[in-house]
């Protein structure tokens, strides 16, 4: 049942059952892992530690056309116009065959203990799905993504009473 007036924790909505990778596993692997947990991430783990994500954004950029950077001539100097992502970046993805290659590092985690509103606002500011979820000794106990956060908001939606959201009101 769901209270309004409780705050709610990343403990509430994770997941703990959490595929890895290691950075030698294929984007077959990766894309496979993705579809059958239906998760938008998976952790690259090396020697028990995290050490970069792989995202269904960081699989997809990986197809996209890569944007060759314009450069113009000023005096004797030669300088790269700037049209957006780095063309070193565009260009490791597409040519990735591992997940060390792909993946995207480093990798903002989030403890239990923190709140749905804490969660969400580092999800916005840092632009990034899923998160894992971490204990004190920085050892991955879960992950959560934004269709987690967006199932606990409808649930909370649907409950009778006032202040919606994920954190009650004053």
């Amino acid at each position: 049942m769901i209270e309004r007036d409780r705050t709610y924790r990343v403990s509430d909505i994770m997941s703990t059952d959490v595929p890895v990778v290691t950075p030698a596993d294929s984007i077959a692997t990766i894309s496979r892992l993705l579809v059958e947990h239906r998760i938008p991430g998976v952790p690259v783990v090396a020697d028990g530690e995290i050490i970069g994500i792989v995202t269904e954004g960081d699989l997809v950029e990986r197809d996209a056309e890569i944007t060759v950077p314009s450069f113009f001539s000023f005096f004797d100097a030669v300088i790269e116009v700037d049209a957006g992502r780095s063309f070193d970046d565009e260009l490791r993805h597409a040519l990735a065959t591992t997940a060390e290659d792909l993946m995207s590092s480093p990798v903002y985690n989030i403890l239990p203990t923190a709140t749905l509103t804490e969660l969400a606002t580092l999800m916005i500011q840092e632009n990034v799905n899923p998160v894992p979820v971490v204990n004190e000794a920085l050892e991955l106990i879960g992950i959560v993504s934004r269709a987690d956060l967006v199932r606990m908001i409808a649930k909370l939606e649907a409950a009778p009473g006032p202040a919606p959201g994920l954190s009650p009101r004053p």
